[in-house]
């Protein structure tokens, strides 16, 4: 379809009475005022900024009486606890021309962002005239020191420790800290330069030590002054430690033995150290000693408190066969360090791999295809075997479900897949090399298959032509493929064009000797002109892939518009068109001047959309009556 007319009249009649504008109509155009003198307000918007809970502030305003004749104000609307009319006696009598000053009083009382329209209303509740109140209210700057209290827990004698207080300011206004006054044996505070101003929502820092001086609790405070909008208080952060003596560390195990542990493999044992004294414990060292040991999870340094515990591994991976001892030296401030952990264990020799079968054969397998054989490895000898590689030779020849390293155990074993998928007719050969760390590495299996040929594939027809197709449609054409020789697996397809798609045919498929399989293409042109695709089936087949050609031609949509017209409106020198995406609006205006027939087409409209339009009439005096009532247009697709 090249043309899409719609024709939608719109009844209207314009009349100006008195300098009062009247449109009356059929066409539902409204009607509007420009009377020659009204009451008003000099600031029709006050905003009073922030101001804090308790506060108040006042903003100055005026009342003007515009007409010719007195008016009286007898009630106003819009006030609260917040905001409050003041200056102003009701009734108010304006004469003609007069003036009277008034004042809108803001005095939160809760926090948040309140508003409010103040209207004054004349006899009868006559609305005269209205003005905006708004303004942000907030609580007192208020400072909150977090932690607190602080407290310091046991802290050796001699030793120390620190604690950051943040100190924020949780109310809406700045606070200034003026003073901090320090009280307690063994406190201290520092990084605070005062005074200090904090402001809204922020936060400032201040480092509290305490270092005791002899056994036993300690308390004391930091007295801050704080000045927040002119009004001073005091916020009291209070402290508690308690001095202790030196600690003491006590190991469990006092020993480890590992016992038997094949070459090549080791041996985890978890050992425990807990300070059983009444002060903190700092370890600052760990070393391990005797060839094959080690330790694990032990991060240095580390603190104990009082009866607290560190856990750990030792581990033992011995180096030969034999006897190995050692041990285990913790350096710390305890009162019995250094502390020393024996440590035994013995090396065993390693073990030995067989494997199950001693070779594979695969037999004959068809090109494309695979043959999977399963292969298992045993430990048969008396100690640990750890396999940490396996070389293939050969590339038709891959093995699956072996992860290295591996370590088997005495008469434990692993099973894994060897796959041949052969390259080519005729027979070939490889090997699996096992190497590891048993008597007998490297263990070597042998490998055999023999490939044979492979079958065709076929696509039908060997080309697509979808001819002319419009931008937005579509056009769809059916194909087969059709296998030959010995079966064939269709593995994947692929287009080289995104306007055209593969459809009915679900992939990876076996299609037997003789059998085909059908499938969809479908043309969807993005754009006009000529274009064209391949489209290619990979396959295990001799001639994968297989390959159909497509060709298209996209033509341009047509082309839609909406033509509008209404009836004339007396006095009006003029029209606009309005159009909106959404019924009721909102809208925007379409024409780009003044339309002075009671017609208009709209050129700018897109396929598939539906549109809203209304009209207004405008007279000599630039006058805009309402909208009229509301027309729809449905553009077709495409």
């Amino acid at each position: 379809m090249n043309g899409h007319r719609l024709h939608h009249r719109l009844a209207t009649s314009l009349v100006i009475v008195g300098g009062l504008l009247l449109l009356i109509g059929c066409g539902g155009l409204a009607g509007g005022s420009n009377g020659a003198g009204t009451v008003g307000v000099r600031n029709g918007s006050l905003d009073f900024g922030t101001v804090a809970i308790g506060d108040s502030k006042i903003l100055p305003d005026t009342l003007s009486n515009n007409t010719s004749s007195a008016v009286t104000i007898s009630s106003i609307q819009g006030l609260g606890p917040a905001f409050q009319v003041t200056g102003v006696t009701l009734p108010i009598v304006l004469a003609a021309g007069q003036n009277a000053p008034f004042s809108v009083q803001f005095q939160p009382t809760d926090p948040g962002n309140p508003t409010t329209t103040i209207a004054f209303n004349g006899t009868n509740a006559q609305p005269y005239v209205s003005l905006s109140a708004s303004g942000t209210a907030v609580t007192r700057g208020k400072l909150s020191p977090s932690p607190s209290p602080v407290a310091f827990g046991n802290t050796k004698v001699g030793a120390n420790q620190t604690s950051t207080v943040t100190l924020s300011n949780s109310g809406g206004t700045d606070l200034t800290i003026t003073q901090a006054t320090m009280s307690g044996a063994g406190f201290s505070m520092s990084n605070l330069a005062l005074p200090l101003t904090v402001h809204a929502g922020k936060a400032a820092s201040a480092t509290i030590t305490f270092a005791p001086t002899g056994s036993g609790n300690f308390s004391g405070s930091t007295s801050f002054a704080v000045t927040a909008n002119q009004q001073n208080s005091k916020v009291v952060l209070n402290f508690s430690g308690a001095g202790v003596a030196s600690g003491t560390l006590t190991p469990n195990p006092s020993s480890l033995t590992f016992g038997s542990i094949p070459v090549g493999s080791n041996s985890s044992q978890s050992e425990t150290l807990t300070n059983t004294g009444g002060a903190s414990v700092t370890i600052s060292q760990a070393t391990a000693s005797g060839a094959g040991f080690s330790v694990s999870g032990l991060t240095l340094p580390v603190t104990l408190a009082s009866n607290q515990s560190v856990t750990f591994n030792a581990i033992f991976a011995p180096a030969g066969a034999g006897a190995a001892s050692g041990a285990l030296n913790i350096v710390s401030d305890a009162s019995n360090s250094p502390l020393s952990i024996p440590f035994s264990g013995t090396g065993l020799a390693p073990g030995s791999l067989s494997a199950n079968p001693t070779s594979l054969a695969f037999g004959s397998v068809q090109l494309g295809n695979s043959a999977h054989l399963s292969e298992t490895l045993t430990n048969t000898g008396g100690s640990t075997v750890t396999i940490s590689q396996a070389n293939l030779t050969g590339a038709v020849f891959s093995v699956s479900g072996l992860t290295l390293p591996l370590t088997l155990t005495a008469n434990q074993s692993v099973t894994f897949t060897a796959t041949f998928t052969p390259a080519s007719a005729g027979a070939v050969s490889g090997s699996l090399s096992v190497v590891s760390n048993a008597s007998n590495s490297p263990l070597n299996i042998a490998l055999s298959g023999t490939g044979t040929a492979a079958g065709q594939l076929a696509v039908s027809p060997t080309g697509l032509s979808f001819g002319n197709v419009a931008v937005g449609s579509s056009s769809s054409l059916n194909g087969s493929l059709n296998a030959s020789g010995a079966s064939v697996t269709v593995s994947s397809a692929s287009v080289n064009n995104g306007e055209f798609v593969l459809s009915g045919i679900s992939l990876p498929v076996t299609l037997a000797a003789g059998q085909s399989t059908p499938f969809t293409v479908t043309f969807t042109p993005q754009a006009s002109g000529a274009t064209s695709a391949s489209l290619s089936f990979s396959s295990n087949a001799a001639n994968s892939p297989a390959v159909q050609s497509m060709t298209g031609t996209g033509t341009p949509p047509p082309q839609h518009t909406v033509d509008l017209t209404w009836n004339s409106s007396n006095n009006a020198v003029g029209y606009n068109v309005y159009r909106s995406s959404v019924s009721g609006g909102p809208y925007s205006i379409v024409n780009s001047s003044l339309d002075g027939a009671t017609a208009y087409t709209d050129n700018t409209v897109a396929s598939g959309q539906t549109y809203y339009y209304v009209a207004t009439a405008v007279d000599g005096s630039s006058n805009e009556s309402g909208y009229s009532t509301e027309t729809q247009a449905v553009i077709p697709n495409p």
